[in-house]
């Protein structure tokens, strides 16, 4: 069944007042909560409200956050999230960059003491209106083995760039630097589905395809898949997503991340605060004339979109394309939910006396 943004938007604001979030904090992770819906990251989206509440409830999320920053230069600092919902560390993290952007040409933060921060898209995207690159990292609770490893090290770690053009839609990337991430194999969960082959491992190291894997104690995969596929690659790009957000900031890393799940307790011996994250922007101009540099990506996307297809498929897409086409879809006819997504919010809603 379809749901109107507006009907979700309404639900999990009021779900956020009643934890106790101010009211302007509510909304900015509101926004960043359904903007992963819209963009049809349903991993990311409202699925996972009753995941934040039940952190808040065992005291690991804090409503009332004194968000600040700890540590700067003019063109760096390291934000201390104080325990708070990353749907709203983030967004402040990513607007010092932009400010210190403003006047240094480039902006770099770290964050430390934060939680999961939503779709990674979203927060690289802020820089796009004022003509700025935004970059945007965190990483998350260990469930990928590094390539040879039979444990679970590093998060899914994802990385996104949001690039302006000028007539043409922004390039965004956005991805895991896992083959799947796993809020992937939770909608398969759901389905009652199997993995694809190079999704996951057993707990001994074996290729399996049970969606449930992670969850019996084996591991997400290194983009790659494997050694051969080039997970070598994959984990080393989520160990710089890691060392980026956490070894420079403060937060924990690698095994010591906490878990998203409340029903798992973070570590008795942390090396650091919460999770962290890593943002960048950069202003276009510092390098060169920004209606310049948005003429050459019209120009650069342009050419893309013109190259032959392979045979069966309708064109060549550029990152981005597919979220961007997707929402004005469901902004129009509505955001898709499965069963157990409506169940589990209808219950939370109960819960706290908010009609869903």
């Amino acid at each position: 069944m379809n749901y109107s943004y507006e009907q979700l938007y309404e639900f999990t604001f009021q779900m956020l007042c009643k934890i106790g979030c101010p009211e302007n904090q509510a909304k900015t992770a509101t926004e960043v909560l359904l903007s992963a819906d819209l963009r049809g990251v349903d991993s990311h989206g409202v699925a996972r409200l009753s995941g934040y509440v039940r952190l808040w409830e065992k005291g690991r999320i804090n409503a009332t956050p004194n968000i600040r920053v700890v540590h700067e230069t003019p063109s760096t600092a390291v934000v201390d999230g104080d325990g708070g919902l990353g749907l709203v560390v983030a967004p402040f993290a990513m607007q010092v960059a932009i400010e210190k952007a403003k006047i240094a040409g480039t902006g770099w933060v770290s964050v430390k003491h934060s939680n999961h921060y939503g779709i990674a898209g979203y927060h690289a995207m802020m820089a796009l209106e004022h003509d700025m690159i935004g970059i945007s990292l965190t990483n998350a609770s260990p469930l990928v083995a590094p390539t040879f490893s039979q444990e679970r090290l590093l998060g899914t770690n994802p990385i996104a760039v949001a690039i302006p053009a000028k007539d043409q839609p922004p390039f965004v990337a956005d991805m895991a630097t896992t083959t799947a991430a796993n809020g992937k194999l939770e909608i398969l969960q759901r389905k009652g589905m199997d993995t694809p082959t190079g999704w996951v491992q057993d707990k001994i190291g074996n290729p399996t395809t049970s969606a449930n894997g992670v969850k019996d104690g084996g591991a997400l995969l290194p983009l790659g898949g494997d050694r051969e596929h080039g997970s070598h690659k994959g984990y080393a790009l989520g160990s710089i997503v890691d060392i980026f957000s956490a070894v420079l900031s403060g937060a924990n890393y690698g095994p010591w991340v906490p878990p998203f799940v409340a029903f798992l307790e973070p570590d008795p011996n942390p090396v650091g605060e919460g999770i962290g994250h890593f943002f960048g922007a950069m202003r276009v101009d510092a390098f060169r004339p920004a209606d310049e540099f948005k003429a050459h990506m019209d120009n650069w996307i342009g050419r893309f979109r013109s190259a032959k297809p392979t045979p069966g498929n309708e064109k060549v897409l550029i990152p981005g394309d597919p979220e961007r086409e997707l929402e004005s879809i469901r902004m129009k006819d509505g955001i898709p939910l499965l069963d157990p997504v409506v169940k589990d919010l209808t219950e939370l809603g109960e819960k706290f006396g908010v009609r869903f």
